[in-house]
């Protein structure tokens, strides 16, 4: 004989419990099964001559629920493992061996430099995709590490010229005694690969870590800490998003220092420049002298405008292009001119100097980065947002003392107090007290959940009324808080489809837009300068053609603007799945957005989804008697069933408040009833069978009975002595808000279809009451993925909206699935939005906010392809000819321009946030 604890995943309730024992105690040598949903294991005893640990496994798997093999089986004791509510992001192992790491990168000025690294990651032999999102300077790359080492992505990027940001991680130390324990630690981290630095402090308890994301995982971190003898437990990774923060600070600090001095400096240059070219006699002579505007023209280029010059040349330097090299092009040669015609002779033609076009064009462009760092920072608002809901100390105790200290301190098993009116910590478990909890930051329910002994409690969340203690069950970054800010990180890194269309047009704009600036000046130069006349008609005196035609060059490469096309679609998804954090609606990626927009038919599992997931009495009907002698008789039957209908028959007595005595006898007759001897009367509760087979005649009730079943209700007979007394129904009733959910559905255009195990009476009653139009019934939960197979191949866009592990095919065949908050891990993890607040009225919201955040980014990346469509030729003189005057666009108004269209596009999407969905 052995004994073992299987880890299982998926079980709710007592009926789960039930389900479990029995499927394992259904295997031909299993002697003994006992379950215990809380803890989310099976205790079984089995003889290993007649079977073996994967036949049990077998069967619990058929009965609907998982198996979690911990090194197969651990013999007992087993240590309770923790579950996890939402899917890790950072680091994660995809099917087929392939895994998936996300890189923070620096130096990225462009959409054009994200295309390079992208490109250049892509070449790389075992990289499978890599996707570069230039508005949260990110990478993300799905690699087999069989062919390739992560630390190649470093050395591929810094090869271009860009950087990868090393990252901080802090954990919690338990089990240190002395000052040596430390040192023990510090050592064993030097030497694991990938740190590259460690320092442990005893009296904090706590290690802060600098090390490669690409050569050493925070579990294998953790492992080297407890391979010598101690425990780590990792704190809210808030370092990496505090450094980002610093990091847009100190950027709009740098550039809001480089427009001050290029603002400063070229308003006298602009004016002594202008003043002598113009003869404003209002300006004093010593501006108009050329060495001082030289000296100050030098002043710009060397400070503010020296950030163009060193990013076109790392570019060059590694063959690539960005928007550095348009600026750098356009104001080095508007300074270089004006050098030539202060320090050499080159004759009349060449006396005009044009430094106020380089320091105007500098002093744009630093204006429109110093916004478009300002805006960007906005649009990742919603990151910050969840982290500020966040607890900041936590009330612990210790040897029956309470000791508030760092939140980022407590650890698993630590017994945590919360008075009313405090936050609640970390996850937990309540232990000791009775309060109502306000969980309306995570699910948006307004009114306060009762919590008791037993009850689960959510960091984050708001204690109202009384103290409690509870154990803490998830910190740090385990919580379901910090889950949900990884899953909305990971979902702004990710790119739509429709993006593809604007990095394909970033990556070659650079290269399109200088041979339009060489073929404009060859134009003007070789043809317009004299077929237009232009000295005669625009009044240039003595000025050159090759002048003319380098200023008109200038303006092409100045007012030229890719960022606009790189931020049209990154910012909005950032903006729609940060707005969607905020109403309870997490979307993993911009292609969920976009493929949610199409879709036509929307299908809901049954059970745990339109439906509460569990029995609840609906109707008691008395023949003989009174209704409340009727649920009595049945109670006291049911009292010692563990049958969920019993439960819930038990259930509706209390909440009546009728009081249920223990029956003198007790015997189950499977797949029929109950008998109990009460009060000296044999009662029986059961199935029309159990009623005919102790000689009682049911024909007078069969039409009531129907009725019942009809609508989808389960109905049992209750007898007294022989003689049928009442009846009792039960169903699994319907949510507050499904009908409103479909109605609203309908509203929108979409078919609405449910899919369910139950009977086609039993479906057909629950769709009639919610209205639905499609009804899949009697599917086995293996058959549901290939029913929205059969869907998908009628040409329709199929979204699947469910809660259980049976629902995870079916969710991951879909076109997009859609799971319930209060659903499993697995269903969660295999859909691509997750409905928080499990109130299936989200799901129009969902779909609201995918038509909104695509019609964003169609907008704006019409607008940035029209400002280039339309601005290019105009600064290339197009209207030259047309207009009289004519007219010409000054460089420096389209160094304005360029920064304005930037700023615009994300503004645009910025005016989401305005929308309620």
């Amino acid at each position: 004989m052995e004994d073992v604890l299987i880890k299982i995943k998926g079980m709710m309730c007592g009926h789960c419990e039930k389900t479990v024992s029995e499927a394992a105690k259904s295997v031909k040598g299993v002697t003994k099964a006992s379950s215990d949903y809380k803890k989310g294991q099976v205790l079984v005893s089995y003889d290993t001559s007649i079977t073996d640990l994967e036949a049990i496994k077998k069967a619990i798997i058929a009965s609907g629920y998982e198996v979690i093999d911990e090194e197969e089986a651990c013999p007992v004791p087993v240590k309770q493992a923790q579950a996890v509510t939402l899917p890790p992001v950072k680091n994660e192992v995809k099917s087929g061996g392939i895994q998936k790491i996300t890189l923070k990168l620096t130096g990225m000025t462009c959409a054009s430099c994200a295309q390079n690294i992208e490109k250049v990651l892509n070449k790389i032999d075992g990289v499978k995709k890599a996707t570069v999102n230039f508005s949260v300077e990110k990478a993300t790359i799905e690699y087999d590490p069989g062919k390739v080492n992560p630390a190649a992505f470093e050395t591929a990027i810094k090869g271009i010229g860009y950087g990868v940001a090393k990252q901080e991680i802090t954990l919690k130390i338990g089990g240190m005694h002395c000052a040596s324990c430390a040192l023990n630690i510090e050592t064993a981290l030097k030497k694991t690969n990938g740190i590259t630095s460690a320092d442990v402090s005893f009296p904090l308890e706590q290690a802060k870590i600098n090390y490669d994301p690409e050569l050493v995982s925070i579990p294998e971190i953790k492992k080297a800490i407890e391979n010598v003898g101690y425990t780590a437990s990792e704190k809210i990774d808030k370092t990496e998003a505090d450094r980002e923060q610093r990091a847009r600070e100190s950027e709009i600090k740098r550039q809001k220092i480089n427009f001050i001095i290029a603002l400063v400096l070229a308003i006298p240059i602009s004016l002594g420049d202008m003043g002598r070219n113009l003869g404003w006699g209002f300006v004093p002579d010593i501006l108009k002298n050329d060495y001082l505007l030289f000296i100050l023209a030098t002043i710009v280029m060397l400070f503010p405008g020296r950030q163009f010059f060193e990013g076109t040349y790392r570019g060059l330097k590694h063959g690539v292009t960005d928007m550095n090299l348009l600026i750098a092009t356009g104001t080095g040669a508007a300074y270089i001119i004006s050098v030539a015609a202060t320090f050499l002779d080159l004759g009349e033609a060449y006396k005009h100097t044009y430094y106020d076009t380089a320091a105007l064009l500098i002093m744009f462009i630093v204006l429109g980065r110093y916004l478009e760092a300002l805006t960007k920072g906005k649009t990742s608002e919603a990151i910050r947002k969840l982290m500020g809901l966040r607890a900041k100390t936590a009330r612990i105790s210790v040897n029956g003392e309470e000791k508030e200290i760092p939140v980022e301190n407590v650890m698993v098993n630590d017994v945590v107090i919360v008075r009313p009116g405090e936050k609640i910590p970390v996850d937990g478990r309540v232990i000791e007290g009775l309060t109502a909890i306000d969980e309306s930051m995570l699910t948006g329910e307004s009114i306060p959940v009762e919590k008791t002994v037993g009850s689960e409690v959510i960091g984050a969340t708001m204690n109202k009324t009384g103290m409690i203690k509870f154990t803490a069950t998830k910190v740090g970054a385990d919580t379901a808080l910090a889950q949900i800010i990884r899953l909305v990180e990971n979902a702004q890194t990710q790119k739509a489809p429709i993006q593809k269309l604007a990095d394909i047009v970033a990556g070659h704009f650079i290269l399109a837009v200088h041979v339009l600036a060489l073929l404009t000046f060859f134009f003007w130069f070789f043809i317009g300068f004299e077929y237009f006349n232009v000295p005669a008609t625009f009044g240039m005196g003595m000025t050159s053609p090759f002048l003319f035609s380098l200023l008109i060059s200038i303006t092409v490469l100045i007012i030229s603007c890719p960022c606009a096309v790189g931020l049209a679609t990154p910012t909005a998804i950032m903006v729609g799945t940060g707005k969607g954090a905020e109403n309870g609606i997490l979307i993993k990626g911009g292609e969920a957005l976009e493929r949610a927009q199409k879709l036509d038919t929307i299908v809901f599992d049954k059970t745990g989804t339109l439906t509460k997931g569990e029995p609840s009495l609906t109707d008691v009907i008395a023949i003989k008697g009174t209704e409340a002698e009727i649920l009595k008789l049945a109670a006291i039957a049911e009292k010692g069933s563990e049958h969920p209908l019993g439960e819930a028959i038990l259930k509706g007595a209390k909440e009546r408040g009728i009081e249920i005595p223990d029956a003198e006898s007790f015997k189950a007759i499977p797949g029929r009833g109950i008998e109990v001897k009460s009060g000296g009367k044999r009662v029986l509760v059961g199935t029309r069978k159990l009623m005919t087979e102790n000689n009682m005649d049911i024909a007078p009730l069969n039409s009531r009975m129907e009725e019942l079943e009809t609508q989808g209700k389960t109905a049992m007979l209750v007898s007294s002595d022989n003689e049928i007394v009442g009846m009792i129904a039960v169903a699994d009733t319907l949510k507050e808000h499904s009908k409103e959910a479909v109605s609203e559905l309908h509203k929108m255009g979409f078919t609405v279809a449910m899919i369910t195990g139950d009977n086609r009476r039993t479906a057909d009653a629950i769709a009639k009451q919610v209205g639905i139009d499609i009804v899949l019934s009697e599917v086995l939960p293996e058959e549901k993925a290939s029913q929205i197979k059969k869907l998908q191949a009628e040409g329709k866009k199929v979204a699947m909206v469910g809660d259980g592990i049976n629902d995870a095919p079916a969710l991951m065949q879909s076109d997009v699935g859609i799971a319930i908050g209060s659903g499993t891990d697995v269903a969660i993890e295999s859909a691509q939005i997750v409905l928080i607040k499990s109130d299936v009225r989200d799901v129009a919201k969902a779909i609201r906010l995918s038509k909104l955040t695509l019609k964003k980014i169609k907008q704006n990346l019409f607008w940035a392809f029209f400002y280039n469509i339309v601005g290019i030729p105009i600064a290339a003189g197009i209207l030259y000819p047309f207009t009289n005057p004519p007219f010409l666009l000054n460089p420096a108004l389209a160094a304005a321009a360029m920064a304005t269209s930037s700023v615009s596009v994300t503004m645009n999407t910025l005016l989401m946030k305005r929308i309620k969905l």
